[in-house]
Parts: C-alpha cells; structure tokens; sequence
C-alpha cells in the first residue's frame, strides 16, 4: 500500500469505530508513520509543534490499538496495520496477493467515495452537522439595531463560507456603512454549519499573543496556565483546532491594528504578527473560516488574487435608496420628496442618515428640506469625529489627492488627478489606489478614462478641514 491508501484505510478503520474522519492532523501523522518520518519531520511539513504531534500521536495510536486488538506505537504502525489487512481480506474470501519480502500484501485497491478536501464531514444519521448546536462565544459581539435589507450581500456570504468553504473572508467599508450589524445578522444563518463560534472585538488593540490566548481558551477548554508560552505556539495550535473542528471566528474593528498617517493596509509597530496569522488561515488547508470586518484591508491578504476562493473580500457600499429611505421613514422626517437628496449625500450610509435624522428632528422638526436650505450643509457634532477618524488614517499624499478631488464638482480622470498631485506619478497612483481601498473615493470606467469622485459628505468634511 502506498501512503494514500493506507490513509484511506486507516480512515475507514477510526470510521467504523468512531463514526468520525481522520482530522488533517491525524492523517499528517498516519501519513508520516508510514513514511518512517520523524515527528519534528512531521510536525515542520504539517506547520505544527513536534509536542503537538506527538500528543496528537499517543491518541491516535491508542484508537489503533482498541481498533487492531494489539499495542499499537508509531514503530509497530506499519507492520500491524498489514497484518490487520491481510486478516480482513483473507477472512472476506476476495483478494489478490502479491509477495513483498515475507509477507504477502493486498494489491487491490479499496474504493470509498471520494470526498473534496472542501466537501462537509462524512455524516452518519446521528450526526447531522445542520442540526448540532455549536458552542458559542459571542461576548464581544454588539446587540444587533435595526437591519435594513442585505438581502444580497448576505447571500453573497452565505455562498462563499457554506457551499465555497471560504477560509478567510473580509468584510470592508466606511465607519456606519453596515459591516458588524451585518456579520451580526449572517450568524443564525450559518452558525449551525460550525461547531465553534466566537466573535472578538481588536476596538482595544489586543496583542496577537492575547488574541490567540482568549481564542484557545475557549477552543480547548484550557485554563491560561495550561497554554502554550510564546506566540508561535499558540498560532500553531490554533491553525491544529482549526483543521481538527469547523470553526467560525469574527474579528471586529481590525481596522485598529493598521496605522495611520500611512498608505492603508500597513500594520502598527508591534501587531505586524496578525500577518502571519492571516496569511497561515488563507494559504494552509482546513475546516474553518474567519472573518475580518475592517475599514481597510491588511496589505498581505491583499496578495491573494481574485481568482481564489480561498480569501474573499465584500466592499460594502451604501443602501439602496429604498432601504435608506426606510430608515429615513422610521426616523419620523418630513418632506419626502427631498429625501432622495439627504440620502445621496450622506452616500446612504445607515450610521451617518440616523445621525443626521436625528439632529433634523431636533433643530427642525424633522423638516428635510429646511435642513437642506444650508448651503454648504453643516455636519453635526457627532458626525464630525467619525469622519475626522477616516481623514487622520490618510497619508500627505492621500490628503493631496483627496482635496484636489473635493474641489472639483464634476469626478475627476485620472489624468488630470495624476497631473495636479504634488507627487510623483508613481507616489499618487499608491496614493489613489489606497483611498480607493479605504472607500473614501469612488472609482467611475468610462471607455477612454478612469474617473474618480467621492460621497458629497465626504467632500464637504474634506473642505473644512483642508480649506
């Protein structure tokens, strides 16, 4: 037998005992039992510890030996394993055999059906992954407000983390545009798919060692004291829990361990580790999914090409005109036919259209349209430190091409962006691009020319500050 079919034979061994599949990290250690490699060896080719593997080792061989009947240890694995298949096949009446030194071997094939590494668990009538209830750990998650229509982005998730088996999927857009309350909202959808769940909040800007602590904690069920010590150990074990359970794991606000004053996507000194854990989750295999609900995406995941559904990213944009005027319509306002105005400016994002309901209601009445006789249009008190968070993430440069877009009435090309920057053309491309993945400019393909705009809001902030 070679390395596959064993794995295949072990596998339907630990099945008919069990009723569960080899986890990737057993099969790493049948695989590696096999091939007479060591357990450092094992443990450097699986992205493990060598203590892991061997614990994950000392169980696995105590399953084999309730399984074969005998004392089962990584050096009599192989041997034993032969002389249970000989025993099998001998005892069925059907087989082939061949001579391999003194021992007669089975040439034939078993066939099992063939499972994608994507495809759900194997599941037996007692086990229905869609009707077990995950353990949850929703402590940091926010109360869900008022949801107006996802409809299709929520869609969009559930394909991707259910049928796609995503294994890392950020979620991206402005401060208010609808990013947690939204992941708030897929949870009753999917968590049945998952036998973990945890939502953590990064608004403190937690170490990634921390991170990874109260993640295994609950994971493992291990007091503190009995974790790992360094912050490689715990990511190693993390990724073991990952590939071994269907974990689902939201981290909020990771918009907090990116700096600022730089290009978007860059790492504040010191958190420039929460890459390698992304990175690990997109590359590696295994049975789980995390997402990311941010204001910019981490530069290094951004290297995944589109093409791979393995890292997938959702830019959230504002509401559709009917859901923003329902909250326009619950928020009491007046004058309705000027709604669509209120809404295009504030770019119909929930946070800012509740904000500035609010401060209608309170100074006018909730008379729309008196409110939009200001010109320019003020921006209440709690507005403007939102929109200051955004503008003081801007590098120079993003500022100089951000107010060279806000003066302009029309979108500007790209050509005549490039040429108004004091930049070099190489420094304000960077530039464009990262506001662009910031969301504070919009992107418009004309055949001919590139233009770029931005939310009117935006625009007017852009003007105060900069003016």
């Amino acid at each position: 037998m070679d390395a596959e079919e064993i794995l295949r034979f072990a596998d339907n061994l630990v099945f008919d005992k069990t009723g569960k599949r080899l986890d990737d990290l057993q099969r790493a250690v049948v695989r590696g039992a096999w091939q007479r490699k060591t357990y450092p060896q094992i443990a450097k080719e699986s992205y493990s510890t060598p203590r892991n593997i061997r614990n994950v080792a000392s169980k696995l061989w105590q399953l084999f030996s309730q399984v074969l009947e005998e004392n089962i240890t990584k050096s009599n694995f192989c041997s034993a394993m032969e002389r249970y298949q000989i025993s099998k096949i001998s005892n069925s009446g059907h087989f082939n055999l061949v001579q391999k030194g003194n021992i007669n071997v089975c040439t034939e094939t078993l066939h099992h059906p063939k499972t994608s590494k994507n495809s759900p668990p194997t599941q037996t009538s007692n086990e229905d992954d869609t009707q077990q209830k995950p353990r949850l750990d929703l402590r940091d998650a926010p109360d869900i407000s008022s949801f107006y229509d996802r409809k299709s982005e929520l869609a969009t998730l559930q394909q991707w983390i259910v049928q796609d088996r995503t294994r890392l999927v950020a979620i991206l857009g402005l401060s208010g545009i609808g990013k947690t309350n939204l992941a708030l909202n897929l949870l009753p959808q999917i968590q049945h798919q998952f036998e973990y769940v945890i939502w953590r909040s990064l608004g403190t800007s937690p170490t990634l060692f921390n991170t990874l602590k109260s993640l295994l904690k609950f994971l493992s069920n291990l007091p503190e004291i009995e974790l790992p010590a360094s912050t490689d150990e715990l990511l190693s074990l993390l990724i073991d829990k990952l590939r071994s359970h269907r974990c689902l794991i939201i981290l909020d606000d990771v918009q907090t361990i990116l700096s600022s004053g730089q290009i978007a996507g860059h790492y504040k000194p010191g958190y420039e580790n929460y890459g390698t854990l992304f990175n690990l989750i997109g590359k590696l295999p295994h049975n789980s999914c995390l997402i990311l609900n941010s204001w910019e995406a981490p530069l290094d995941i951004l290297t995944f090409t589109a093409d791979r559904s393995e890292v997938r990213f959702l830019q959230l944009n504002g509401l559709s005109e009917v859901a923003a005027s329902a909250i326009l319509k619950d928020s009491s306002l007046l004058d309705e036919e000027k709604w669509p105005t209120l809404i295009n400016f504030y770019g119909s994002n929930p946070l800012y259209l509740k904000l500035t309901a609010q401060t209608i209601k309170n100074l006018f009445g909730g008379k729309v349209a008196q409110y939009l006789s200001y010109e320019p249009a003020f921006l209440s008190d709690e507005l403007m430190p939102i929109l200051q968070q955004h503008y003081q993430r801007l590098s120079q440069i993003e500022k100089q091409a951000i107010a060279q877009i806000s003066n302009e009435i029309e979108p500007v090309s790209f050509t005549e962006l490039i040429a108004k920057c004091q930049a070099s053309p190489a420094e304000s491309f960077t530039a464009i691009q990262s506001l662009e993945r910031r969301g504070t400019i919009e992107k418009l393909c004309c055949e001919a020319e590139t233009f770029f705009t931005m939310p009117p809001v935006l625009k007017e902030y852009v003007k105060i500050v900069a003016g």
